[in-house]
């Protein structure tokens, strides 16, 4: 295929590396998402998965995935099911088609805040619970339970206003 360049000479060539260099680009990036995932405890399945979805959007079926990714349609239902209990992707069907698509959520990345306050919430209740049950004379626990308290009460404050900022 003929691509025109800026100074407007056609160059087979010229596409060819252009095309070639965005591919490489979109590999990367894909790749480079399943490395920060599994440098945030997640696996690098599902961040490769996020990374594909970022690019292109979708709706894509799990053999469609499986094979752009080059990972097992097994995996691509593991890691898939994960992203969308987040709310990052979500599950929908074609009309007259029998396969479930996947396509990135509405306003995933606030999903993903949204579902990492309710766990900063939920250590918030761990830490009261842990300060109520431990016995009062453990003032060093009680002092490490008061930081954590802090830090997870300065966490939620942020975080809900980061969703108040990006929000609709």
């Amino acid at each position: 295929m003929d691509y025109i360049s800026e100074a407007g000479h056609v160059s087979a060539r010229q596409g060819h590396e252009t095309g070639k260099r965005s591919q490489e680009g979109i590999t990367r990036f894909i790749e480079q998402m399943g490395l920060s995932a599994q440098q945030d405890g997640v696996a690098r399945i599902s961040g490769r998965i996020f990374g594909y979805f970022i690019v292109h959007g979708g709706p894509v079926s799990f053999a469609q995935l499986a094979e752009e990714l080059q990972i097992s349609r097994a995996s691509v239902s593991t890691n898939a099911r994960s992203l969308a209990a987040l709310g990052i992707i979500e599950r929908i069907t074609l009309p007259g088609d029998r396969q479930d698509y996947y396509q990135l959520a509405v306003s995933p990345f606030l999903r993903m805040i949204e579902s990492y306050l309710v766990r900063m919430q939920q250590m918030q209740n761990i830490l009261q619970q842990a300060d109520d049950s431990i016995p009062a004379e453990m003032h060093a626990t009680h002092a490490r339970l008061a930081q954590m308290r802090r830090f997870y009460a300065a966490a939620v404050q942020a975080n809900q206003q980061l969703i108040e900022d990006l929000g609709p």
